[in-house]
């Protein structure tokens, strides 16, 4: 598995034009399956963004993590982060996963959050969404279970 993670003083997500998801600080994550990802992985990752230390402290110091500034978590699912650019013009999704393995990990990954005490907002799985946030500092990392 694979997650964007962007610090973000707001975000919100809309399928078909209306809200579905809304977070006022924490993390814009974008999650991303692949073939032989596993419920390990999306507990990794979870535990992962919740004690990642992003945020400043009193000293302008990142020493905070999600938890400890009682943050939320917009969470996006997006094959797209295991797109192939390397060969033509048209990207390779060959190593996203199946959308029913795909979605049964990603709710894993929201649900592992939410145990952490995280407020978990979502898009909707397999639809269109617009995606609006407003990156803080700015703070953009990406995070593989598997390295």
């Amino acid at each position: 598995m694979k997650v964007v993670i962007q610090r973000a003083k707001n975000a919100h997500v809309k399928v078909a034009g209306e809200i579905v998801g809304q977070i006022d600080n924490g993390f814009m994550v974008l999650v991303g399956v692949t073939h032989d990802d596993e419920e390990k992985d999306a507990r990794f990752l979870a535990d992962k963004v919740a004690h990642l230390r992003v945020f400043e402290d009193s000293e302008g110091k990142m020493n905070h993590s999600l938890l400890d500034v009682e943050g939320s978590v917009l969470s996006v699912s997006q094959f797209t982060l295991y797109g192939d650019c390397q060969k033509g013009r048209r990207p390779n999704f060959m190593q996203a996963a199946r959308p029913e393995k795909a979605v049964e990990l990603y709710e894993s990954f929201n649900n592992h959050l939410r145990e952490l005490g995280i407020n978990v907002q979502t898009g909707q799985f397999g639809e269109m969404m617009d995606v609006s946030f407003t990156n803080v500092g700015p703070v953009t990392l990406i995070i593989e279970s598997k390295k």
